[in-house]
């Protein structure tokens, strides 16, 4: 089968197209033959090399955190799939989706609404996860907080928006001013530039959660260092509040200030948690955005990275390898 694979790390051109062979299933996994799948800052990450040595991957490694598409085979202890079920999940080891047939766990999918396209659906598992699992699991998100919510047009902040909103929050949210009417649009009651305003002196009252999806150039992902970003959060957070990083994996062992708990978050793949989100869309209560469809080539995969990395985000970049 053809997959687009990582032999060396850089920028994206080093992502090139190879025949691998298709993965051969458990007894508790699916075999899903890949319609669509999405572009996410873990894989670029994960592509440069910047966390090579603490998160390596072996080479020839196959990138690709999200997917939608048909199920082909089931493993012999699944019970809530059948082929022929269409369905969005994160594949197993958070990673594999850019390839024809990806296996994966029962519990990581889940089963897409008619109406909703493939590339709608690939676009939504890890921010939607992220998101949902960053605002209630661990925010514990409740009606009449405030929240902040750092880089709103992005793709897990234009979903965490939408349902902060939802469950009632205030929500302030930091972006380009390019992106200020789209975030208005999702339902933030207030959007500030951080290109040129300092959000510490326009927030007027403590908020109850800060949502931090910003890569400080003063702090690596790996680093012991709070970053500019985050430390000025720290400023805004009532006592006792919390400050969940999306980006700044050694925040736990950062000293508590305040009585505030900073938490690093990633999606963890969960079905029941998918099934809220994807219900969410289903009611028209949340949208996810598409910036971009690029085809399922090496190329295509390039654009999509480059995109994603060089231009103002708002939304998702999706790549689809089939039309259904």
């Amino acid at each position: 089968m053809k997959a687009i694979v990582l032999k060396e790390y850089g920028i994206p051109a080093v992502l090139q197209e190879q025949e691998i062979d298709v993965p051969v299933i458990t007894e508790t996994q699916v075999l899903v033959e890949m319609y669509a799948a999405s572009i996410n800052p873990a894989d670029s990450v994960l592509r440069s090399g910047a966390v090579k040595d603490i998160l390596p991957v072996q080479l020839p490694y196959v990138l690709g955190a999200d997917l939608a598409g048909v199920v082909i085979e089931v493993g012999s202890k699944v019970t809530h799939l059948k082929p022929g079920d269409h369905v969005m999940g994160i594949p197993t080891n958070n990673g594999g989706a850019y390839a024809d047939y990806v296996a994966m766990e029962e519990n990581a999918l889940a089963i897409i609404q008619p109406g909703m396209s493939f590339y709608e659906a690939a676009a939504l598992p890890t921010v939607g996860l992220t998101a949902w699992q960053s605002l209630f699991r661990y925010g514990k998100l409740q009606s009449g907080q405030r929240i902040l919510i750092h880089a709103g047009a992005g793709g897990v902040g234009h979903i965490a928006v939408q349902l902060a909103k939802q469950a009632g929050a205030y929500v302030i949210a930091t972006a380009r001013e390019f992106n200020h009417e789209f975030v208005r649009q999702l339902g933030a009651d207030e959007v500030i530039d951080y290109t040129t305003t300092d959000f510490t002196k326009a927030i007027s009252s403590p908020v109850d959660i800060v949502l931090d999806m910003v890569m400080d150039r003063s702090a690596t992902v790996l680093d012991a260092k709070i970053g500019e970003t985050r430390r000025k959060s720290y400023s805004v957070l009532k006592d006792g509040g919390k400050l969940i990083s999306l980006v700044a994996m050694a925040i736990n062992e950062h000293p508590q200030i305040r009585g505030i708990k900073a938490q690093f978050v990633h999606a963890e793949p969960n079905h029941d948690d998918l099934v809220s989100i994807l219900q969410n869309v289903h009611e028209q209560k949340l949208k996810v955005h598409l910036s971009g469809i690029f085809p399922f080539t090496s190329q295509g995969l390039s654009e999509a990275y480059l995109k994603c990395e060089t231009n103002p985000k708002r939304g998702k970049v999706v790549i689809q390898r089939k039309q259904g």
